[in-house]
């Protein structure tokens, strides 16, 4: 019994968002208040304890996680405002008339720079509809970006899942961030051989290409391992997908690999050099200022963290100070990029401020939702409701848990159309089960990182997403049915991936 109201924030969560439909922004903050409701009851929480661990929740989804998602989301408005995003997307095109190529570049390699730097939702509508703007099929235009957007979820919107996992588990980012890179090594190899199958419609579409479509995935996976184990999460996708975007390019450019029956009918003008690098501006400077204040560079990362505050916020046993970095956190080098480059793309400030505010008020919804349910999960793992979920769970498969671990973080991103939601409420739970079953807490809770890519895929939210992006409506469920098909390859992979892997770490 007790172990059913442990869980009942969570069935809440499955019943309203999965079943019921309800927006997050309602469905969430009921999750709270019957968290809350359990803890003072079934748990015996002191009502201050419970309070004050929510408030921690706010502080932490406030400050650094809203922080860098209205940041990156904004920067990509202005891109927008700008007409820099239709310079970007132009230029794209000028690369290849082979579909083949085209998919690779705008689904995998676009789309992964575009989750890296912004996310929700925006990596899956904007290479859709570009894709379908080109003349491809519908459907499969869908389906090859909710493939290409699965593996670069983890690390979505500047790293924000995994540093998020990181933040509430106490866990150190960078060996997490390396984790989660090496769990999905196999997968972003696979990626996009499946673009390619998914395109071509049989294996007979590699003809041609399979050299490419290697280095394509070879051109995430490595550069996604070299940049998390050193730099750690935030740069891990967006940087490695600009190698992605470089190596097809190159190899475009040198071999021709277009072939009649994928050769399409588009004849793109030509983008002058400083029209492109201004276009792209925003971005170029998003990623020095990241890769500037990171340990890569000590003297200034240094004295940058040693700007904080650390406030003790929560007030029962085991609360640690929550520390607030005031300057280096990736949310202040966005907006400080975003403002420059709008200066220098002849925006006005007020102009800007404008777009900014424009950008909080259409983010009020996920504001609402990601606050509440992370201080949904600080409520649950104070209180001991997320520890007696892992224990039970532990009871019912013993030493095989890590197998169904990244089935747990994708059953998380399926419910709320996020990885850092899913991260939140179940990255306390795979930790526990860790220490229950002593195994490695980093591994176990990279795999749930790691699930969250399976989830993303077959999320109904991401799925709708894709589905207004390009007017297609009614196909929902058609799309479903075929990315299944691909869930269940990816969640059998990650299992076997955890499972045997824990005994080759450290």
């Amino acid at each position: 019994m007790v172990f059913l109201l442990a869980l009942s924030p969570i069935l809440w969560l499955i019943l309203s968002l999965g079943f019921f439909k309800m927006p997050g922004f309602k469905a969430c903050p009921l999750a709270l208040v019957l968290a809350v409701a359990v803890a003072l009851t079934a748990y015996q929480m002191d009502g201050q304890d419970a309070a004050s661990a929510a408030l921690e929740g706010v502080a932490l989804a406030c400050w650094p996680i809203l922080l860098v998602i209205i940041a990156a989301i904004f920067t990509y408005n202005l891109a927008v405002h700008t007409k820099s995003m239709d310079i970007i997307k132009h230029m794209l095109t000028t690369v290849s008339k082979d579909r083949r190529i085209l998919a690779l570049l705008i689904a995998w390699g676009f789309g992964a720079f575009m989750e890296g730097m912004a996310g929700f939702g925006t990596a899956i509508a904007i290479p859709a509809s570009m894709l379908a703007a080109l003349g491809f099929n519908p459907i499969k235009s869908i389906l090859v970006c909710l493939v290409a957007n699965s593996v670069p979820t983890t690390y979505g919107s500047i790293g924000i899942p995994a540093s998020t996992l990181a933040n509430l588990t106490g866990l150190d980012p960078i060996r997490l961030s390396s984790y989660i890179s090496l769990q999905l090594l196999p997968l972003n190899l696979i990626c996009p051989f499946l673009i390619v199958l998914i395109i071509g419609g049989s294996v007979k579409a590699l003809k041609g290409v399979f050299m490419i479509t290697l280095l394509s995935g070879l051109a995430l996976a490595v550069p996604e391992l070299i940049i998390s184990s050193f730099v750690g999460p935030e740069l891990a996708v967006m940087g490695a997908s600009v190698v992605i975007m470089a190596v097809i390019i190159l190899y475009s450019r040198f071999q021709s690999s277009e072939a009649p029956e994928y050769t399409m009918d588009i004849h793109p003008a030509h983008v002058p050099l400083k029209g492109g690098l201004l276009a792209c501006l925003p971005f170029i400077l998003i990623f020095i200022f990241l890769l500037m204040t990171s340990k890569l560079v000590p003297f200034i990362h240094g004295p940058l963290m040693a700007i904080k505050s650390s406030v003790s916020i929560y007030t029962g046993e085991g609360g640690v100070p929550y520390t607030f970095v005031w300057v280096n956190t990736p949310g202040i080098l966005i907006l400080l990029a975003a403002f420059i480059s709008g200066k220098v793309q002849s925006s006005g400030f007020g102009e800007m401020l404008t777009v900014l505010g424009h950008t909080i008020v259409g983010l009020r919804s996920t504001i609402i939702t990601i606050i509440t349910v992370i201080a949904t999960a600080k409520v649950m793992g104070y209180s001991g409701m997320t520890s007696e979920i892992a224990q039970t769970a532990v009871n019912a498969t013993g030493s095989l848990y890590p197998a169904i671990a990244p089935l747990v973080g994708s059953i998380g991103t399926f419910i709320t159309g996020s990885g850092t939601s899913s991260n939140v409420l179940f990255g306390n739970l795979q930790t526990d089960a860790a220490v229950a079953i002593n195994a490695d807490k980093i591994w176990l809770a990279a795999a749930n990182a790691a699930g969250t890519c399976a989830g993303k895929m077959i999320s109904p939210q991401s799925i709708a997403i894709a589905v207004g992006a390009i007017s297609l409506k009614g196909k929902d469920n058609e799309i479903l049915q075929a990315i299944v098909k691909v869930y269940i390859p990816y969640i059998l992979i990650l299992g076997g991936v955890v499972y045997f892997g824990q005994a080759l770490i450290p």
